[in-house]
């Protein structure tokens, strides 16, 4: 199985999920590339996923890449290729997630491709090709404030149709219900090239995946992946994952750069017992504030779970957005938090905690670590990642709205191998 990801925590997200599987022998032997590879896959990987940062840069820019990827992943011999993005959909009406989608399967041939963002476990569903997370609609969820990607409307037919050159298909929740023989017809049946399908629960994700397990070209959130591994490895193509545990020992580091309800609960819980410096934004952009600050307090406070943050509220995010630029911003953090994690790593940090996509996105691409190991699972949706260099580094990327209040805590202790 190939993936192709639209940003680095989510591609450690899916990555995660095929590496669990369903079957009793778990699932398959995963790695995770940052970036398409320039050599091939080691030979004992069963699927590979390819991390890009794709997510909020242009449209045509994004194609480019996936297809660059899709590529890649042919050569290796992947059978079956999902573009992975985020179960809230992150996209503008002007995003990436319907171009992407119809180049991949225009460069494939194919129709009747699923769209299915649901992840329940993390409180994603899809009814009446409408996303929800938990009980609210995504409109009313918190992500109509998101700083990159505002999504304000939950109808994913209509906000991909924004997107894409034809009309998008829907497989309702009944059909569903009904099994994967009747999924499958439906798919068959539908002349649309995107068809989003309705799931509610991990069980409708398992019958999509005996669905599609023929199917060329899958798209959708990490979820969309739970029976995909089983396919392989019923069929005797995959001998199976053996889910070992991973880790590494030495120093440690945190970094948030998402701006979400859920990693600000989590820092607020974290800086009770912890050491934890705030980034002041504007001092950041006045460069009154250096990486080599940051570094010098998390390595004064190493031991500790140190912790340091730019997360802020929709209100402050808005203003400094609107002082400064969207993109400027944006541009100016991501290089910070780069910075800061190469002095972490040369001053001897082994074990680092991201929470943030593009924060996240623009650490593993500043430490070009190569492929990495996918290990235990610390919370729903984000695995322990080891680095095969001469000092493994031992990440784990978070996306904003992921872990449970404790994530930080936990998450160093998985790292290190427990």
């Amino acid at each position: 199985m190939g993936v192709i990801a639209d940003d680095f925590t989510g591609a450690s997200d899916i990555a995660n999920t095929i590496a669990k599987g369903l079957h009793p022998k778990g699932g398959l032997r995963t790695a995770q590339f940052l970036g398409v590879p320039k050599s091939a896959a080691p030979a004992d990987i069963e699927a590979g996923v390819v991390a890009l940062k794709s997510r909020t840069v242009p449209a045509e820019e994004a194609v480019a890449q996936s297809l660059e990827a899709l590529n890649w992943l042919l050569a290796q011999g992947c059978r079956q290729i999902v573009f992975k993005y985020c179960s809230t959909f992150d996209s503008t009406r002007a995003g990436n997630i319907g171009p992407v989608g119809e180049a991949l399967a225009a460069a494939l041939d194919v129709k009747g491709v699923v769209a299915c963002p649901a992840f329940p476990g993390a409180g994603r569903t899809v009814y009446m090709a409408h996303l929800f997370v938990h009980d609210r609609l995504l409109s009313e969820s918190g992500m109509q404030n998101h700083p990159l990607t505002p999504m304000t409307d939950p109808d994913l037919r209509r906000w991909l149709r924004y997107q894409t050159r034809g009309s998008v298909g829907h497989v309702a929740l009944d059909t569903v219900r009904k099994g994967g023989e009747e999924v499958a017809a439906a798919l068959a049946a539908k002349d649309d090239v995107l068809v989003i399908v309705d799931a509610t629960s991990d069980q409708d994700l398992i019958t999509i995946g005996s669905a599609i397990a023929g199917h060329r070209l899958v798209t959708g959130g990490s979820g969309i992946a739970i029976g995909l591994a089983e396919n392989f490895i019923r069929r005797g193509l995959a001998s199976g994952n053996s889910g070992r545990l991973i880790g590494a020992k030495g120093p440690e580091a945190i970094l948030a750069g998402s701006c979400s309800g859920a990693t600000r609960g989590q820092i607020d819980i974290h800086r009770q017992n912890h050491p934890a410096l705030a980034i002041d934004v504007d001092k950041v952009m006045s460069e009154e504030t250096t990486s080599g600050q940051v570094v010098e307090f998390l390595t004064r406070n190493r031991g500790q779970a140190p912790l340091a943050y730019s997360s802020g509220t929709p209100e402050k995010v808005k203003t400094m957005q609107a002082k400064y630029g969207r993109e400027v911003v944006a541009a100016r953090l991501d290089a910070f938090f780069a910075d800061t994690a190469i002095k972490l790593v040369r001053s001897g940090v082994t074990r680092l905690v991201v929470a943030g996509g593009e924060t996240s996105g623009a650490v593993v691409s500043a430490l070009d670590l190569g492929a990495l190991t996918i290990g235990q699972e610390i919370d729903p949706g984000v695995p322990v990642l080891l680095s095969n260099g001469d000092q493994p580094i031992a990440l784990a990327l978070k996306s904003g709205n992921f872990g449970a209040p404790d994530f930080f805590v936990k998450a160093l202790e998985r790292l290190e191998g427990k």
